[in-house]
């Protein structure tokens, strides 16, 4: 089987030789235009869903760290912060336009509860903190 696909392949190739012809066929460009439509088909809808992915896990990474921070705050000073008050930040979170802010308070460490928002066009918010279970249950 294998002899005589090169052996086909190999007597296109003297006749296209002998009669002048140069190039690819209109169907060896056709196959390869179909099979490079579908990797595009398939491509596209995972780099589309990277950005996303990257938004989400940014929110989820600057919420972690402002409960983080403000849990460490909270511990040092034992004084109660504001509901609302923004928590810290990295430099990078300005950057993309990342807000944290304390969603709810109490008089432990363990009520400590922060939400990460993005600008336009981002993914709904986030929140961290160990605060934030006790949200969810109530809701």
């Amino acid at each position: 089987m294998r002899a005589t696909i090169k052996n086909y392949i190999d007597a296109a190739k003297r006749r296209r030789e002998e009669e002048g012809e140069e190039g690819f066929s209109l169907i060896e460009l056709i196959i390869v235009v179909v099979i490079l439509g579908i990797l595009v088909a398939i491509a596209i809808p995972i780099f589309a869903n990277i950005q996303t992915q990257a938004q989400t896990n940014a929110l989820k990474a600057a919420a972690a760290n402002g409960a983080s921070a403000a849990a460490a705050a909270f511990a040092q000073t034992g004084a109660v912060l504001a509901d609302g008050q923004a928590a810290a930040t990295s430099a990078g979170d300005a950057t993309q336009g990342i807000t944290t802010a304390l969603t709810s308070t109490g008089t432990t460490v363990d009520s400590v509860c922060v939400s990460a928002t993005g600008g336009d066009g981002w993914p709904d918010a986030v929140s961290s903190g160990p605060g934030c279970a006790a949200e969810e249950e109530e809701e």
